[in-house]
């Protein structure tokens, strides 16, 4: 069936709500018709993700429905009825609304659902997923996408987002759910009575805060310092304002300055049209507020608050400096080795898992502590994935995992990043540092690449949206696969692993090697000098991803050969 026939359906369908169709007929733009219904939206190994709207490829209670009814008819088929769902959902538009139908479609199926009755964190429904020993569970949010955006995120019983086997199995029972009409539904006080949906909350909140709060190493350091650190804290409107101030305030942190304008759980963003960490408008408001107190350490969490963002102060300069996720994650790590080191704690067999595309000083980091590093590939999933297999097959004792996305774990508790457990554990190593050297983080950073070396690194994002653009992907990740560039910023590369086929090939012998990781869309070049560059198209929005990083002998060099890498890699991405 063609889009302007699936237009026409939904226009006309007596299971279609009035202002759904009233939506549809006042749309003019047929590029516009097109992009909502030339397809599916797409369910991938994580979930749904969409602009919000009316159409088979927005994000809408049809499309939600549609992607839980598969979810249902994959929990019948492995007997989870009565183990039930968990649900959480983050600040963002509809949110409340696509959390209460998942709910409903999975209870019209005779599956429990525990609900959160309002906004929490991303990593508390990881948590809850085991607290509650439940068979799955759904966070309905799109991270630090756009306003325009939300999502769908489906995790497994062991807390993580869906992996092999399921991950394939879930999206086949996905696919198979085609007609809306067809979808099981039933109202809320039905399935009340029934005791099939349950409201949770606080009990799980003081568990899950109780858990952060046992990865403190030092927590007699920051009763010492607790009046001299400065702290302001931006939650971006999301989930993170609760649970954060909570933590901080339990430790003994007395001075937290949060950004007003962006406190209260708001899904328009009044101040931030991208919600982001990662983007540099968002911190505006938060830096002008470090400036006024006086702050030692700036933070700001995503709307699901799984990701952090920070600030430090430079004494020097007296000026605020940006951190990369591959920085602060190299701050936490540092912190935690070393003091599990030096206080003769470490566990036997202790690994530090990083994703391919996560900073090269996380391995120099983990062997300076005799701590074995594991690599995955791009996605905290497979991070996740890696703490149930150590358990289960009794390999390591995980520590610490980080991926270069301002993501990052501690513990054992939840099986998702965790923007909460972050936040702790750099206010504390600002009140180490503070206490024991009269540091800031910028001067720990700045001691780290003395001692491990200046590792920089960055990301280029081609967007290209609608059908075209999904050709235009294609097609560069193809022209990528098959004509490898000889040389990027000057150095040449000299191995390519592509993980569709699961091999690494030495360009100069011509030797194959397997990668030893899953097969997925992606490439990385390794380059002479510690320099790489890995290219993959994104899993949630439509993007071709280009990270890359460099290695310096001094911080202005690093810097240097960054930009030159930065200029190869935007030629190349077009």
């Amino acid at each position: 069936m063609g889009y302007r026939q699936e237009y026409e359906k939904w226009c006309n369908a007596p299971y279609i709500d009035d202002k759904t169709k009233e939506e549809l007929l006042a749309l003019t733009d047929e590029k516009e018709i097109e992009d909502r219904f030339y397809r599916n939206l797409e369910f991938g190994t994580g979930g749904l993700r969409g602009v919000i709207g009316a159409g088979t490829n927005r994000m809408n209670i049809y499309t939600v429905r549609l992607a839980t009814q598969g979810l249902a008819d994959y929990i019948l088929s492995q007997g989870g009825a009565d183990r039930g769902v968990a649900i959480a959902y983050d600040s963002r538009r509809m949110s409340i609304d696509f959390s209460r139908e998942a709910a409903l479609v999975l209870n019209a199926n005779g599956i429990k659902t525990y609900r959160f009755e309002s906004l929490r964190p991303t990593p508390e429904l990881s948590f809850a997923v085991r607290e509650l020993h439940c068979i799955a569970g759904i966070v309905v949010t799109a991270s630090h996408n756009p306003r325009e955006y939300n999502g769908y995120k489906v995790y497994w019983e062991d807390g993580a987002q869906i992996t092999p086997p399921h991950d394939k199995n879930i999206l086949e029972a996905v696919a198979k759910v085609t007609d809306i009409a067809s979808v099981k539904i039933m109202e809320r006080q039905e399935a009340r009575a029934a005791g099939l949906y349950k409201d949770i909350g606080e009990k799980i909140d003081d568990a899950y805060i109780r858990e952060v709060k046992k990865q403190s190493i030092h927590p007699d350091i920051i009763r010492e310092v607790c009046d001299d650190i400065t702290i302001v804290y931006s939650p971006f409107n999301g989930t993170g304002n609760k649970p954060v101030r909570r933590i901080l305030k339990e430790l003994g942190f007395t001075k937290v300055h949060v950004v007003r304008e962006q406190e209260a759980p708001d899904g328009e963003f009044p101040t931030l049209p991208y919600p982001n960490p990662e983007d540099p408008k968002a911190w505006e408001l938060a830096v002008q507020l470090a400036k006024k107190v006086d702050a030692d350490i700036v933070l700001a969490t995503d709307p699901d608050a799984d990701r952090l963002g920070v600030y430090a102060k430079d004494k020097k300069s007296g000026e605020y400096i940006p951190f990369t996720g591959n920085m602060s994650g190299m701050i936490i790590a540092e912190y935690i080795l070393r003091e599990l080191y030096n206080m003769n704690v470490m566990p036997t067999h202790p690994a530090l898992v990083e994703t391919i595309v996560t900073t090269d000083m996380a391995k120099l980091i983990a062997k300076n502590y005799d701590v074995d590093v594991v690599e995955v590939l791009t996605g905290f999933k497979y991070i996740g994935e890696q703490i149930r297999l150590f358990e289960e097959n009794q390999t390591y004792h995980y520590i610490f995992g980080l991926e270069e996305s301002y993501g990052c774990l501690a513990g054992t508790y939840a099986r998702d990043k965790d923007a909460c457990v972050a936040v702790m554990l750099l206010c504390e190593a600002a009140a180490y540092y503070k206490q024991q050297r009269d540091w800031t983080l910028w001067d720990a950073m700045l001691d780290m690449y003395e001692r491990y070396g200046y590792f920089r690194e960055g990301l280029y994002t081609a967007t290209l949206p609608g059908k075209d653009g999904e050709a235009k992907r294609n097609a560069m990740m193809e022209n990528a696969r098959h004509n490898p560039p000889e040389t990027l910023a000057g150095k040449k590369v000299i191995a390519v692993r592509d993980y569709s086929t699961g091999l690494r090939k030495e360009l100069a012998t011509g030797a194959e090697t397997p990668t030893g990781l899953p097969k997925s869309n992606v490439l990385y070049y390794e380059l002479e000098d510690d320099f790489w560059c890995c290219i993959r198209p994104s899993g949630t929005e439509p993007k071709i991803k280009y990270y890359f990083g460099v290695k310096g002998d001094s911080l202005q060099s690093a810097d240097e050969l960054l930009s030159a890498m930065q200029k190869e890699v935007i030629r190349i991405g077009g």
